[in-house]
């Protein structure tokens, strides 16, 4: 203090000259590359650059430029930048049929699917976490069935209800018997919206019934205690507080719709019904790279749009907290006289929506005429069977090399992928929490997200664009398994790091710091420290794309080859073949593998997708 009795103003320190801003940062970089994270980090960049961002950036540039062929009619040199693509898409004679009609189409599907989806789902959600409805922990669990399945497996079980003479073939089981199913029950929006809010119910059942255990039940007992009915407290109280998960649940299910291919493959494109999922796989295999290319970005325009509204609804999420203090509580409510019809069609739903269809598509693949009830009807021909009347199939599918061989390719593709994703995505939540270089860890945070927000037969033809011919070192690679190594293993990033993140969250650096001091290597101090703490979580990020893998359809349909067919694209060719018994076996036994193996991911991750649900 000097003699006024006023403060003396502390000086600012000078900036550094350059030479010490140049030893400051020369410093920072030997830090960084001695540390292992750097160079693993920078490995991880490279790696995901390439298989993720390139392939995405391929298939877009190839909408802004001439493809091979398409010189003469772009009017330009095959390289050249043209908006011709853009023309044809969204202008030419044929812009109705591969885009206005199938987008339409597209969207009509998404939004009333979400609708029934929310309403059905939301519904049985409210029963199973606040009332008490019979068999409320055993409902919570079967009827996530449906979610846990292939969602063309419904589909292929709907056609062999449904099917008519629109199309050739086998007779569907109502018309067998003498009843003519018209068209639009047999195939189009009615079945292809049927058939995709059963698969997507349960996931509005998840997101929708675990927000709901959390909801404190005063809030209602407030609300009629002031003499609100309860349509009322459903409109004023519980859908306003709900409506984050309402919001995140239409999105995400809108998301899963606009790039759901199998189910539309099978019930709209016989009779030319294209959503943009099934439009795009129609310009990519007839080779139309240019058009295929306008199309994906319009479905990945949709996409983006549709996660981040879900992005900000999750913002927005702390203005609708409902749980603050130890009082909050989730009250039942008994039904009364309505218990008994409401489990009834509860169990009814549960029946139609998780027993029927799979009970179908068995005694489909045990029956030589489809929908005659009769004992000599029945036969194991189909799974079984010598010396079948079939051209490409003569045995059955039990007895057939190539069912095997997709077997085998299913179980060694899917398990190498799932290890590769589990422990790339380890790795990306090592140097996300542990490097010392952000820039690193955010472009691998945000670049191995970039798959889920593209849909999996665009993602497919992003993968198909770069690979598809050589490029440098690098030959084709269609029509081997790599392409579809590549592709399945890129497709999984996004929850294998999330879940890689979680547990490096968790994590504190004292573990392997203690190992360093004691002088191991950084080899040794994963083998030895990081894996032993974190194989909970590399054995979730390893089975979970597993069972994602076993039943992906989409994503394999443009890359896989009759010699590396996997279990799903084997069915669909079966089926494109006109041999819609072998077909459903083999779906049969992919539904079977796929919920063995959700069963197995519960049991050893100790975890359950019904966690809150008739809690």
């Amino acid at each position: 203090m000097n003699d006024t009795g006023v403060l003396p103003v502390k000086p600012k320190p000078r900036r550094g000259t350059a030479g010490t801003r140049k030893r400051y940062f020369k410093y920072r970089f030997h830090v960084a590359m001695n540390e292992p994270t750097t160079l693993i980090g920078l490995m991880l960049v490279i790696l995901f650059a390439y298989i993720i961002l390139a392939p995405v950036v391929s298939l877009l540039t190839d909408s802004a430029r001439v493809q091979f062929g398409d010189g003469v009619r772009a009017g330009s040199p095959v390289g050249s930048i043209t908006s011709y693509y853009f023309w044809r898409v969204f202008r030419s004679s044929v812009a109705q049929a591969i885009f206005w009609k199938p987008l339409v189409h597209t969207l009509v599907i998404s939004l009333v699917t979400v609708v029934f989806s929310l309403s059905i789902g939301g519904f049985l959600a409210w029963l199973l976490t606040r009332t008490n409805l019979w068999g409320r922990k055993w409902l919570s669990t079967g009827l996530l069935i449906p979610y846990m399945l292939p969602s063309w497996t419904f589909a292929l079980a709907w056609l062999s209800l449904f099917k008519n003479r629109k199309v050739g073939g086998q007779p569907g089981w109502l018309e067998a018997m003498g009843i003519n199913p018209p068209d639009y029950l047999a195939y189009g929006s009615v079945p292809i919206i049927v058939v995709l809010t059963i698969h997507y119910m349960p996931f509005v059942l998840m997101l929708f019934g675990n927000a709901l255990t959390r909801f404190d039940s005063q809030l209602e007992d407030s609300a009629r205690i002031l003499g609100a009915s309860p349509a009322t407290v459903a409109k004023r109280v519980i859908l306003p507080l709900m409506r984050p998960s309402l919001v995140s649940s239409l999105t995400l299910v809108f998301a899963r719709c606009l790039g759901d291919f199998g189910v539309t493959y099978i019930l709209g494109v016989p009779v030319s019904y294209d959503v943009l999922a099934t439009s795009l796989f129609r310009a990519s295999t007839s080779r139309q790279s240019g058009a295929t290319a306008v199309l994906a970005l319009c479905i990945i325009l949709l996409g983006i749009a549709s996660v981040l509204i879900d992005a900000r609804m999750a913002k927005q999420a702390k203005r609708y907290v409902t749980i603050g203090s130890k009082g909050s509580m989730s009250r039942i409510r008994p039904l009364g006289r309505m218990r008994a019809p409401v489990s009834i069609f509860v169990l009814l739903v549960f029946f139609l929506s998780a027993i029927s269809p799979m009970l179908v598509l068995f005694m489909t693949t045990v029956m030589r005429s489809p929908g005659v009830f009769t004992w000599n009807n029945l036969t194991w021909d189909f799974w079984v069977g010598h010396n079948l009347t079939t051209t490409v199939m003569p045995n059955g599918i039990l007895l057939t090399r190539d069912f095997w061989i997709s077997v085998w390719n299913t179980l060694w593709m899917v398990g190498v992928t799932s290890i590769l994703a589990g422990f790339l995505g380890l790795m990306v939540g090592y140097v996300v929490m542990r490097t010392p270089v952000k820039m690193v860890g955010t472009f691998l945070r945000h670049v191995t997200f970039l798959p889920y927000l593209v849909p999996q037969i665009v993602f497919a033809a992003a993968i198909l664009s770069l690979f598809a011919v050589p490029r440098g070192l690098v030959p084709a690679l269609y029509g081997t398994p790599w392409i579809l190594l590549i592709a399945m293993t890129a497709s999984e990033m996004p929850f294998a790091t999330r879940s890689g993140i979680s547990s490096m969250i968790q994590l504190g650096k004292e573990p392997e710091e203690a190992a360093q001091n004691a002088g191991a290597g950084w080899v040794t101090r994963m083998m030895k420290v990081l894996v032993p703490i974190q194989k909970g979580s590399i054995v979730a990020g390893v089975l979970m794309p597993f069972i994602s893998g076993i039943k992906g359809l989409s994503l394999v349909v443009l890359l896989a080859v009759p010699g590396t067919d996997l279990m799903t694209t084997y069915s669909i060719r079966l089926l494109d073949y006109g041999y819609q018994q072998a077909a459903n076996a083999v779906t049969l036994m992919i539904c079977v593998v796929a919920l063995g193996g959700t069963i197995v991911v519960q049991k050893l991750t100790k975890t359950s997708i019904a966690a809150g649900l008739g809690s």
